[in-house]
């Protein structure tokens, strides 16, 4: 987004549901949006974390509500729709909430069941929550939704792993599944072509989060640019495209 654009778009009496929100880049997607004008809902798993994030969310002024949700739990996902409608819509889906799943990962090693764990979230837990929600968004006069994506899932970045070096270790149950899901989003877009939801997918980067025990070498704040950008995008943006803050990543 331009600096023009964040001066002239208005955000306001829009609503945003970001999951796994009350931490890492979910949180600062949330503080982010929140500071752009809109209404978000702060996905959490947590009861307690969740309402820790939105009480520091609230204390910087922003409009922000607790939204209990769990993307592996059908029940979870139901209740978390029913809330949204009964707040008045959705505008924004930021489907951020993700695990990398238990090591070692080589796919001559790794526990199947790890590989279950990480899809079930990952994936399904995409398309679940994406699902519940999309009555919501149809009915938005902008809809978004964004899938928070990493570079690790580029098929093109993993076969050229000996050259760039961005295709991050060996993970036969993380880098797969987000190879699966930039694979999945690009169903959606096919099937809603014609509507004015727009679908994209987002590499935040290697960002110090507990998900990699803070190795990683970029801030919240960096990795949630991207994320923030295409939750805005203007009424005549991509659709289906994978971006990160360089530009397009390769599929």
């Amino acid at each position: 987004m331009t600096q023009h654009q964040e001066q002239t778009q208005d955000f306001s009496g829009r609503t945003a549901l970001i999951s796994g929100a009350n931490k890492g880049i979910g949180l600062e997607i949330a503080r982010g949006l929140g500071r752009l004008g809109l209404t978000v809902g702060v996905g959490s798993r947590d009861a307690e974390r969740g309402a820790r994030a939105v009480a520091e969310l609230e204390a910087e002024g922003l409009d922000v509500f607790a939204v209990p949700l769990d993307v592996s739990d059908d029940d979870s996902v139901r209740a978390a729709a029913a809330l949204l409608a009964e707040r008045g819509g959705l505008d924004v889906l930021v489907n951020n909430a993700g695990i990398t799943g238990t090591m070692p990962q080589e796919p001559t090693v790794v526990d199947l069941d790890t590989i279950r764990t990480v899809l079930e979230t990952n994936v399904l837990g995409v398309i679940r929550l994406t699902n519940a929600v999309l009555p919501l968004l149809r009915e938005s006069a902008s809809p978004r939704i964004v899938n928070v994506s990493s570079g690790v899932g580029s098929l093109a970045r993993q076969s050229a792993a000996a050259v760039d070096g961005q295709a991050g270790p060996v993970a036969a149950a993380y880098s797969p599944s987000k190879t699966f899901l930039n694979a999945v989003m690009l169903q959606y877009v096919r099937e809603l072509a014609g509507t004015p939801i727009l679908i994209n997918a987002a590499c935040p980067g290697y960002v110090a989060t507990d998900l990699n025990g803070f190795q990683g070498h970029r801030t919240v704040e960096q990795g949630a640019a991207t994320p923030i950008r295409l939750a805005t995008l203007p009424d005549d943006g991509p659709t289906g495209g994978f971006f990160e803050d360089a530009g397009v990543v390769p599929w």
